[in-house]
């Protein structure tokens, strides 16, 4: 294909609350094995492109370790490769990402080394399957300046932290509005980009030039009559987990058999890093229902309709319903879990209770098995 990828995987928001205090929203566990920029960086490899920078910012550690082998993605190769970006210091520059602009004018040395001719910007927080290269040959053939991937949003959920898009009937976007209070409308940006690499070079140049900082406020917004912007419809699963709530919507779609089948049966794959685990330990006594269960979890309770990532262990008598469990976690015996989100590396006290009643709780515990 001929595009550089490029992820932006270096924000951060409150509205995920305690579950953003350790990592990145972009290296967020979802599906029970994955990261949430797996999903972006398999479909950069999916739609043949081999070169991808992602630039990383907040409480980025976690999600480099993640990244520290290419491998996994197919990206361990001569040509091309995964880059990981980092804020750094420099003569002429002493600032941390000030906004995906900005990220993407400190990286312009990156693009400027590149030869290929087209860029396709993603975020690292959602959750999809997409073709690239569908949507640059839509780019190519609308003779479009820029391409923005666009997607219908469901009655009831909350538009209003998504930009919100019209279009003509040739699909040429009439107006952006990022984050609207009043929203007009069901169609939204996906945060999925399509751009010329000498017009993305400039453009952001001269954002720079100009103390701007954000790619579509500063950019698509601004630029929205001047140049010739186009919106490409995906009516796939989309999911954005940037808050709690969507995070744990996301999570629980992952248990309706359409979704898994379309994510885990269905062409083309999506990849992640691979941990060598064994497979889930049923016990005497184990009672498991509509649950999606890791490798390395043990059960010896009742799971149900939850999500339970690898190496889980829960004890006798306990009931979990309704949650998520995250990476390593130890649940002691006698323990009722319903409506949470259980945080990773957590040890849960035997004989407790945990119950998230007019919305989601998060549950952070001191981690006991690792206290001197």
């Amino acid at each position: 294909m001929r595009a550089v990828g490029i992820i932006l995987a270096g924000g951060n928001n409150q509205k995920m609350r305690e579950l953003s205090d350790k990592r990145a929203i972009a290296a967020m566990p979802v599906a029970g094995s994955f990261r949430s920029i797996d999903f972006a960086l398999s479909n950069m490899t999916n739609s043949g492109i081999q070169k991808v920078a992602v630039l990383t910012q907040y409480n980025s550690r976690s999600l480099n370790e993640h990244l520290s082998s290419s491998k996994w993605w197919d990206f361990g190769r001569k040509q091309g490769g995964l880059f990981v970006f980092t804020p750094t210091i420099t003569v002429g520059n002493s600032f941390w990402f000030r906004g995906t602009a900005d990220a993407l004018a400190q990286n312009l040395d990156f693009l400027k080394r590149c030869h290929e001719p087209y860029v396709v910007i993603a975020s690292g927080d959602g959750i999809y399957k997409l073709d690239y290269s569908r949507v640059l040959e839509y780019h190519i053939e609308k003779k479009a300046d820029i391409t923005v991937v666009c997607t219908k949003v469901p009655e009831g959920d909350d538009i209003s932290r998504f930009g919100v898009v019209k279009m003509d009937d040739d699909g040429r976007i009439e107006s952006f509005e990022e984050k609207p209070v009043d929203a007009v409308g069901n169609v939204i940006s996906a945060g999925i980009y399509v751009i010329r690499r000498r017009q993305l070079i400039e453009l952001i140049e001269r954002a720079a030039s100009e103390d701007r900082f954000d790619f579509v406020k500063d950019i698509l917004v601004r630029y929205k009559n001047m140049k010739r912007i186009y919106a490409y419809k995906m009516d796939s699963y989309w999911a954005n987990i940037s808050t709690v709530d969507a995070y744990y919507k996301t999570n629980m779609d992952f248990l309706k058999p359409e979704v898994r089948d379309y994510f885990f049966r269905q062409y083309p794959d999506v990849y992640s890093k691979i941990e060598d685990m064994p497979p889930a330990k049923y016990n005497p006594g184990a009672d498991v229902r509509n649950s999606l269960v890791s490798a390395g979890c043990i059960i010896n309770g009742k799971v149900e309709n939850s999500v339970l990532f690898k190496k889980v262990f829960v004890g006798e008598n306990c009931v979990i319903k309704n949650s998520i469990i995250l990476n390593d976690v130890y649940i002691g015996d006698n323990t009722y879990i319903e409506n949470c989100i259980v945080e990773s590396h957590d040890t849960i006290r035997a004989n407790s209770s945990h119950i998230g009643k007019d919305e989601v709780k998060i549950v952070v515990e001191t981690n006991e098995r690792y206290v001197m």
